[in-house]
């Protein structure tokens, strides 16, 4: 897999937490995962916001239509 090498601070709390749960040489897949784990919720979360706007602008747009019709009545 190809990649790009990073540095990255963690405080001496966090990085003992890691250390004491992962193997030396495996705390770049490690991160990895965890990070990509977290862009997938992001995603989620920003599709479902995209969501909400889009039923809000629907029913604003049906109701200002509704009531261009009683208008013209």
């Amino acid at each position: 897999m190809r990649g790009h090498n990073v540095n990255i601070y963690f405080s001496e709390k966090t990085y003992n937490k890691i250390r004491d749960l992962i193997a030396q040489r495996k705390v770049s897949e490690f991160v990895n995962q965890a990070v990509e784990k977290e862009l997938v919720q992001a995603e989620k979360q920003e599709k479902e916001h995209l969501r909400k706007q889009l039923v809000t602008a629907h029913k604003r747009i049906a109701k200002n239509q509704k009531l261009k019709k009683e208008l013209a009545l």
